[in-house]
């Protein structure tokens, strides 16, 4: 009897964080968004480089300082409010940096597909190179002054 009334309580608590998660904000996204920082110049040429190299063409893209990355905010309290990190929001996570780039590797053809495979490695030793990279992008990549308007085929996919 104890057993039972336990499983159900962990049901119950896994169905209430549940509900309140669906609650608090906006529902999670049909399609793939990359949540990117929409100044720098690094973060413009890999978001040219995924739109080169996808496989589905159903990723969608908004700015970090936008109004979609807000409402993400709502409902995935982990996307971060500073700008030094790529988030994939998808199948109801959000992953963020090197993690969100292996989850993308999903929607990539082949051979860049393949790092899909790699996604069970620890993110902590992969950060350590994303960190690195990204304390130092501005310097290297510069900012984007001005955003550059997407290919008329590609504008529906970037949001706010």
């Amino acid at each position: 009897m104890l057993v039972e009334s336990k499983i159900f309580r962990t049901d119950h608590t896994l169905a209430n964080r549940s509900r309140k998660r669906q609650d608090r904000g906006m529902a999670a996204p049909s399609a793939p968004v990359v949540l990117y920082d929409g100044t720098c110049g690094l973060c413009h040429k890999t978001v040219q480089w995924i739109l080169r190299h996808e496989r589905d063409h159903e990723v969608q893209f908004a700015p970090l300082q936008g109004e979609t990355a807000e409402q993400l905010r709502e409902r995935f309290p982990e996307i971060p409010r500073t700008l030094e990190s790529v988030v994939l929001v998808a199948g109801g996570h959000a992953r963020l940096r090197s993690k969100a780039f292996l989850y993308l590797a999903r929607h990539l053809r082949a051979p860049w597909r393949w790092s899909y495979a790699v996604r069970w490695l620890p993110g902590f030793l992969l950060d350590l190179g994303y960190r690195a990279v990204a304390a130092i992008r501005y310097r290297i990549w510069g900012r984007a002054d001005v955003c550059d308007l997407p290919a008329p085929e590609h504008r529906a996919r970037f949001l706010p």
